[in-house]
Order: C-alpha cells, then structure tokens, then sequence
C-alpha cells in the first residue's frame, strides 16, 4: 500500500483507539498540515484531564527500521519547531499543548518498536500493535502478526542465494565489502548482491560507510537466521555402519577426497573438530555429489530407524563456503554449524550455544 493509501486506515485506527480509553478526548484529526516548510500527515488534538496534547503521527510504508530511524528524527525535530514556534499551518494555537510524536506503518517490526520506545516516541500499525505512552495515557498491544506481507524484490534475506551473503559477512564479520567483492566472494550476481544489501540495510542489519558495507548487530541477526532455518532443509539420508564416529568420518572423507567428492562434517560430527562438547553415536556429513557412489564403496546400510549416519544433500552449495580443514578433514563453517546445530532441538541447541560462546562471538 502507498502512504496515502494508508492514511485514511490509520487515521479511523487511531479515532477508534483513543476513543476505547474513554478517558482521552479527541478532539479533533487532521491530515497533511504544515509546520514550516514541511507538511506532517496527520495532527490529533486530544484532551487529557486538563491537559492539550498535539499528536503529530508520520506513516511510513514499509514500517522497517531504516525508515523508521529516519521518521523519529522527522518527529523529534518538528517537535522541537513547535515547541518554539507553536504553529501549525500559519495559525497560533489558542491554547498551548504538549507535543507527542507518532510513527504508523502497515505493520511495525520489533526493532522499529525498539527504536520507537528509545526515543520516547510512539507507535502505530494496522495489524493491531501500538505503543502511546504520554501524559496518564500507556496503551501497550503487540505481538499481532503481520497480514500485510509485501511482495519483495528479494522475499527474504534467509532464501538460499539471498544467506550467501549473510554466511560470508557473518564469517568475516569485521570486513567493509565493497559490493563486487561481496558478490564474488558469496558466488552470487552483483544484482543479487545489491538488493540484499538494501534489505540488510533497512533492517539495519548492515550500514554504509564510504561507499562499503558493514556488518551491525550480528548476534541478532544470526538468531534470527536461525528462527528461520532448519538443517531438514536438505536431503537426509540414513544409514548404519559397524565402527566408531571418529572411524566411519575418516573413511567417509578418505573416499571423498581420493575422488574428489565436495564434502563437509557439520552437527555434531563438526563441533567434534571445531569445539568439543559431548559424547556423540551419530555422523553428519554433507555431500555434494555422487551420495550413492559412496554408500556403495563404504557399504553403508540404509536403515528407517537406528542409524549412526545421515548423509545431507545440501539444499545449496553455500553451505560449503569457507570450509575450515581440522585433523585432516573437513567441516563446515562455524557460522553453517551454528545454524544446523541450532535447528536439532534440545542436544543441539546447547551445542550451538556452547559454539556460539566458545568460537564465534569472540570474532564480534
């Protein structure tokens, strides 16, 4: 939806919730009115007791951090010019009034929320969510989803060719990339490059600096990979061998190695290498190609339950960028263990905590 679009959906939102209090007075709404130069989208007039608020509300579409950022600056510095001038459209208040400023959108993710909160500014969305808090007035309602999902260029930055980008920086987490090194190092296009560059960079995932982009708040943003992420993704397949872990991942990666197969311990048989934690009976390894040439070579036995090895067929070859070599063979990433340890609930989920603390956020 466009702003104007928008408007008249958040301007009966915000009739209907002020009215529901039964205590704020509105007294009156108006759109698009002028404070200087600039023209704000709509201005309420409330009543609280005895006191006059002016609520000045920007509507953004979308409601995501980057505009969002830029829209609580908008609403501090029009507050600062009516609280000197006390103007609105060329005409003199009679009566002074405290000044509340209001962000809306269609929907208000959570860091916008936080942005909001932080600098004392409210907001509004049209999924249900709010946060006004001036004056004896604290509506608080969240958690409602978003119904107004928007057809993106790129749909998400966790869709396999968009998490190239995401596994590079988060590996190399302290680089400014120019764009086309970026690309080329995540083996993506330069356009696929750029568009997820302007998703990182409005839910400021990453900034601009000289031209180069920066990685922000990893942490966040690999917790939030890994919300989306599940190593079911790939292909499993299971199988059951006579032999220790340790044994069965060494002739697996003799045979792959002598035949040039694409391979890569990850889970538990990964963090074995990487970070040792715990006793682990299963074997994980990622194969790129030619999965039934080495079952056959190693004899391995397809089994529907008991196994002590599964196979996965990577959903896409990112998984094997930056593969790091440990006691001869190789594991994934830290960053590609992390998300599949994380996505195997319970034993998993501590590993990846454990690796998380041990290996990677000290590279942050």
């Amino acid at each position: 939806m466009t702003e104007n679009e928008i408007q008249p959906k958040i301007q009966q939102t915000i009739e209907n919730l002020l009215r529901e209090t039964g205590f704020v007075q509105l007294e009156q709404i108006s759109p698009q009115q002028c404070i200087g130069k600039s023209r704000i989208d709509l201005l309420a007039d409330v009543r609280v007791n005895s006191e006059n608020f002016k609520l000045i509300i920007e509507i953004k579409s979308p409601g995501e951090p980057r505009q969002v950022r830029a829209t609580v600056q908008q609403l501090l510095e029009y507050k600062e010019q009516l609280k000197y001038s006390g103007t609105v459209s060329g005409i003199i208040p009679k009566v002074k009034s405290q000044i509340y400023g209001i962000v809306a959108a269609p929907y208000i993710t959570e860091d916008s929320a936080r942005i909001c909160k932080e600098n004392n500014i409210g907001y509004i969305d049209l999924a249900g969510n709010c946060f006004l808090k001036f004056s004896k007035v604290f509506i608080e309602r969240k958690n409602y989803p978003n119904p107004y999902k928007e057809k993106r260029i790129v749909k998400s930055i966790f869709a396999p060719k968009a998490s190239r980008i995401l596994r590079v920086m988060l590996s190399i987490p302290r680089k400014s990339w120019q764009l086309q090194e970026l690309a080329k190092e995540a083996d993506v296009s330069l356009g696929q490059a750029y568009k997820v560059k302007e998703r990182m960079l409005n839910l400021e995932y990453a900034s601009e600096e000289n031209k180069n982009i920066v990685l922000k708040r990893p942490e966040e943003l690999l917790a939030k990979w890994s919300e989306e992420y599940s190593f079911k993704k790939n292909k499993l397949y299971d199988y059951f061998s006579f032999g220790e872990p340790r044994n069965i991942e060494e002739k697996i990666a003799n045979y792959c190695e002598k035949n040039n197969i694409t391979y890569a311990l990850t889970l538990f048989s990964g963090l074995a290498l990487v970070a040792p934690y715990a006793r682990y009976t299963r074997v994980f390894v990622y194969i790129k190609e030619k999965v039934q040439g080495v079952v056959s070579a190693l004899e391995l036995r397809a089994v529907d339950s008991g196994p002590n090895i599964t196979i996965l067929e990577p959903y896409d070859d990112g998984v094997f960028y930056g593969l790091q070599t440990v006691d001869g063979m190789q594991v994934v990433v830290n960053i590609q263990l992390y998300l599949d340890l994380a996505s195997y609930k319970g034993r998993g989920e501590e590993s990846a905590r454990f690796l998380l603390d041990q290996k990677i956020k000290s590279q942050w």
